[in-house]
């Protein structure tokens, strides 16, 4: 049965599994070699070329749950954004990035792309013709990322890909937010996706990955540049990411509905001023989630009341973690002012509505109810100590 009429939980669990010839396990076994023969061999296998046993798996798993010709996976997210942004630009080119962009990526094009003479413009996404009134005629790439972090922007993959058609330009998506459990850019006609697959493809707080899918063609062009800035993924990692990847479908499904409770009941909670989810009626861009989306995912954000100190709030969570990363089993909260987004600095933070008491809230897979609980403990305990203070 081809890939294309499987279904989700079939392609995470047998899609680029590495057959057992010899002992016939039930799981892909481990090739942990550096070394391949080279005369009288298909293919020259080394982990720097993306082609060892286990690393040529993988790239198929991510390519068939991204609905595309072809896969390649890195050692960071940021090694798959950087390695593909650059795979396509050269000096005197020009690429028009949506503004709310996760904050690595953000700084990698501020700090770096002005040595390598390449040209940008960042515009806020909102309408699809933001972007298309920052085309000019150098320019090459449209990227953006949805629902964006930290604030869950939805922007229209459809409107995006139809105007880098028109224009002949490579549209690019960060799709870690969403991962390909609720959201499919090649099927709105996105040219290449990529993610952090430390994230949600991980999903359990102990793989440092990135992933990129498109077409072999476009796919080929990325691995020419990858062999050379070396950002290859070691392949007990890849072990482990085919592993966290056969249970990614469930995972982020019970993500999605945990995250849904979550998001209802902070909204209607007296202390907190402001939610960001897709999946809320409130939400500017519920309709649009809606349409390009299978699921609204586990991430949202939050406002505390101004007069509570964000810091204290999560020093007081007692279940949920305190953390820098998201997308794990476990549920974390953490300030972008002060990690995602740091390095945006704090002008340009002002300027997107990220505040410095914004929370990002990655839901795990925990009971709601306890989740609540422990949330709601901490507001009582941010808010005895806010009395006590203006007293």
């Amino acid at each position: 049965m081809s890939d294309s009429k499987k279904g989700l939980n079939t392609i995470c669990t047998h899609t680029g599994e590495v057959q057992d010839e010899q002992f016939k396990g039930a799981i892909s076994p481990l090739y942990m070699s550096t070394s391949y023969a080279f005369e009288n061999v298909d293919v020259k296998r080394y982990p720097r070329y993306f082609n060892t046993p286990n690393q040529e798996a993988l790239c198929k798993k991510v390519a068939a749950l991204e609905h595309t010709e072809a896969g390649l996976i890195f050692g960071s997210g940021m090694a798959a954004v950087s390695t593909t942004l650059l795979a396509f630009l050269r000096a005197g080119d020009h690429i028009v990035l949506q503004n709310a962009l996760y904050g690595g990526t953000f700084n990698l094009v501020n700090e770096e792309f002005d040595k390598y003479g390449i040209e940008y413009s960042f515009t806020d996404g909102l309408n699809p013709e933001d972007f298309k009134a920052k085309i000019k005629s150098n320019t090459k790439v449209i990227y953006i990322e949805t629902p964006s972090n930290p604030l869950l922007k939805i922007t229209d993959l459809a409107a995006v890909a139809s105007i880098a058609k028109q224009h002949n330009l490579v549209s690019m998506i960060d799709n870690t937010f969403a991962s390909p459990v609720n959201q499919n850019p090649a099927d709105f006609g996105i040219d290449i996706i990529i993610h952090s697959a430390t994230k949600y493809m991980g999903g359990h707080s102990d793989i440092c990955a990135g992933a990129v899918a498109s077409t072999e063609e476009n796919i080929e062009r990325i691995f020419h540049l990858a062999k050379n800035l070396g950002g290859s993924l070691s392949d007990q990692t890849v072990w482990l990411l085919e592993r966290s990847m056969k249970t990614m479908g469930i995972r982020v499904r019970a993500q999605n509905e945990n995250a849904q409770k979550m998001a209802e009941y902070l909204h209607n909670h007296d202390d907190i001023t402001a939610v960001y989810y897709p999946g809320l009626l409130s939400h500017p861009d519920h309709e649009l989630a809606k349409s390009q989306m299978n699921g609204f995912g586990g991430m949202l954000s939050f406002e505390l009341n101004e007069a509570f100190d964000a810091s204290i709030f999560q020093k007081s969570l007692e279940l949920i973690k305190a953390s820098m990363s998201l997308a794990g089993v476990e549920s974390t909260m953490l300030s972008p002012s002060q990690t995602s987004h740091f390095l945006m600095g704090p002008e340009e933070r002002e300027r997107q509505g990220i505040k410095d008491g914004l929370i990002r809230f990655s839901v795990g897979i925990e009971e709601s109810e306890d989740l609540i609980a422990d949330i709601e403990q901490a507001i009582q305990k941010v808010k005895s100590q806010t009395i006590v203070e203006a007293n």
